[in-house]
């Protein structure tokens, strides 16, 4: 768990003795205290992984790095967690390259597992200038016309998507 993860605030609620005596009981039944019953079923693990890939490029670290791992973790879902996972825009405000290339990475995730691409995709603006993948000109040709779409549309040509390596 990453220092902003840890857990430093408290929520208390009303709710009904049935009601306390159900959760307890589904608790009980996943072995997990309550309040890691109720936290697991309202907040997917997968999600805060990928907000955690995501504040990790927010604070700068390697983001060659964050995007490979980003890329595996998005081939590994499965297309029923897919969703859930990846409903949330990112909590941090990320540069705009980082902020399209983790949305077309989410789009081109989508389209393989057959999903919907969730809605804060579409409010990223793509790039104003082109981003190439290769810094070698004789390339440029190559990537116009191989790039997946979804980078494409937002003006950054690379040579590998989700679950591939250059």
């Amino acid at each position: 768990m990453t220092v902003a993860n840890q857990k430093s605030e408290q929520l208390q609620i009303r709710i009904t003795p049935e009601q306390k005596a159900r959760l307890k009981a589904a608790a009980t039944a996943a072995d997990l205290s309550v309040s890691e019953w109720v936290l697991s079923a309202l907040f997917a693990p997968g999600e805060e992984q990928f907000q955690d890939y995501l504040a990790r490029l927010a604070r700068g670290e390697n983001h060659k790095i964050v995007l490979a791992e980003l890329s595996d973790f998005l081939a590994a879902l499965e297309p029923s967690a897919f969703q859930t996972c990846v409903a949330s825009p990112p909590s941090l405000a990320l540069s705009p390259f980082l902020a399209n290339y983790v949305a077309a990475m989410v789009e081109v995730a989508a389209h393989q597992k057959s999903q919907d691409p969730p809605p804060w995709t579409r409010s990223i603006s793509p790039l104003a200038e082109p981003y190439f993948g290769a810094s070698l000109k004789s390339l440029r040709l190559y990537l116009l016309a191989n790039s997946p779409p979804p980078f494409r549309r937002r003006n950054i040509f690379i040579d590998a998507s989700v679950g591939e390596r250059v």
